[in-house]
């Protein structure tokens, strides 16, 4: 089943919408989301987390 990642859902006001056919594809996606929209060199371990738990079936 397809996965989708609302970025708004953890940084209100941002529109980006990541979808992927896994969790792995998701979070690829919002990882090179973050590094270029919101400047985020790297991702903390705990952001991780939180951003993992927001993934949701599509």
């Amino acid at each position: 089943m397809a996965k989708e990642l609302r970025c708004g859902d953890l940084m209100p006001g941002c529109s980006f919408v990541a979808e992927g056919q896994d969790v792995a594809e998701v979070m690829a996606k919002g990882a090179e989301h973050a590094k270029k929209d919101h400047g985020m060199a790297t991702i903390p371990p705990e952001m991780i987390q939180k951003v993992q738990g927001l993934i949701r079936d599509k």
